[in-house]
């Protein structure tokens, strides 16, 4: 198979869908590798790295979409991406199309069979191997922004995350206790904030009990103790997750005038179109906004502000999937890898993840005729 790897092109986006490393384990299997120029040279991978590793390398970005049979990136594409899309090519990236029915509209007009790497499910049905990596950086990252936006001069409460002898600490609040608020929980206790955890699930209470033993309140969330909570919090994230839906609108506008003038929104849900109703998508060159005296960060693509860590991440969870769509072609290896089958998002202009279409009020179809042939 002719895999194509183009440059990212959404805004401040540095990762790349492949790495070197990643391209060697493709070739190594008599697979060809096309990249766009200069597709890694942000994370200090350059041609010659790639050729090195037995890629081809093209002069722009629609030499890949022309000969590839599939495409992997890492962001969802560009309306200028989808154009040069074609009927029966496979293309492997996060596409998050919850939120976004022109990038769903025009996935299915360009006849191209889609994958999303945040709906592919663990090999027993649970759990989201290759969107963990991302949620794990986005949790941990909250932190650090959040800690940096509370600073006075960015709009924030002026308090110091970690507080110092005889001043209290920031009081840190994690709505969400999965893969991404877990691992935000870990920074902020490591930090010395105060930290409130907000779940539902018993089991997930049970577990963040005991790996915190006390360093964090675990709290069941409902209306009540969300309302209570964010009152007296400076630094709050938002870390639900509904795979392939619209994230739940868990704080409103009318509730922001009950926060501390200077609270800290961080919104790591922003891609699924968030779980704040004040919320909209930043970029990383103007990361905040400022709503009711509330400072919202909204970055859609977080992970992307560490590209290189991310990328390593992302391709280690990616790569034996990338390899059996390449090995087997589409329809056996979403057949044949456990978890595999529920990323398939658009199949030759049909939806067929019943979540994504239940967001986007568009028909779906859980067994397109080329799935089965």
């Amino acid at each position: 198979m002719l895999i194509g790897v183009p440059k990212e092109i959404k805004t401040l986006e540095h990762r790349v869908g492949l790495v070197p490393s990643s391209v060697k384990e493709f070739t190594t299997r008599g697979h060809e590798v096309l990249v766009e120029t200069g597709a890694g040279a942000a994370i200090n991978f350059t041609d010659a790295d790639y050729v090195e590793a037995g890629a081809k390398i093209a002069g722009d970005a629609a030499a890949v979409f022309e000969k590839a049979e599939m495409i992997v990136k890492v962001k969802e594409p560009q309306p200028e991406e989808c154009a040069m899309l074609r009927e029966d090519q496979v293309l492997f990236t996060y596409l998050h199309l919850a939120a976004d029915k022109p990038q769903a509209k025009a996935l299915m007009e360009s006849g191209c069979i889609a994958i999303a790497y945040e709906t592919v499910t663990g090999r027993d049905g649970r759990g989201l191997p290759l969107l963990e990596p991302m949620s794990e950086i986005a949790g941990r990252l909250s932190i650090v922004v959040g800690a940096d936006c509370l600073q006075k001069h960015k709009g924030g409460t002026g308090r110091l995350i970690g507080g110092v002898p005889g001043v209290k600490p920031a009081e840190v609040l994690i709505i969400g206790g999965g893969v991404s608020g877990f691992h935000a929980a870990q920074m902020a206790t490591g930090l010395g904030a105060n930290v409130t955890i907000l779940e539902k699930s018993n089991e997930r209470m049970r577990f963040l009990d005991e790996y915190f033993h006390g360093r964090a309140n675990i709290v069941y969330s409902n209306t009540d103790t969300l309302e209570r909570a964010v009152r007296k919090s400076d630094l709050i994230i938002g870390a639900v997750l509904i795979p392939g839906a619209s994230a739940p609108t868990l704080i409103s506008r009318g509730m922001l005038s009950q926060m501390i003038p200077g609270t800290v929104l961080v919104d790591i849900a922003i891609d699924q179109g968030g779980c704040f109703e004040t919320s909209k998508p930043t970029t990383h060159d103007e990361p905040t906004y400022v709503v009711d005296n509330v400072v919202h960060y909204c970055v859609a693509n977080m992970p992307g502000a560490v590209p290189l860590t991310s990328a390593l991440a992302l391709n280690h969870s990616v790569l034996p999937y990338a390899l059996a769509l390449a090995e087997k072609g589409w329809q056996a290896a979403l057949k044949d890898v456990a978890g595999f089958l529920p990323g398939l998002n658009v199949c030759k202009g049909e939806i067929t993840h019943e979540a994504v279409a239940k967001s986007l009020d568009l028909p779906f179809n859980a067994k397109p005729k080329a799935l089965a042939a």
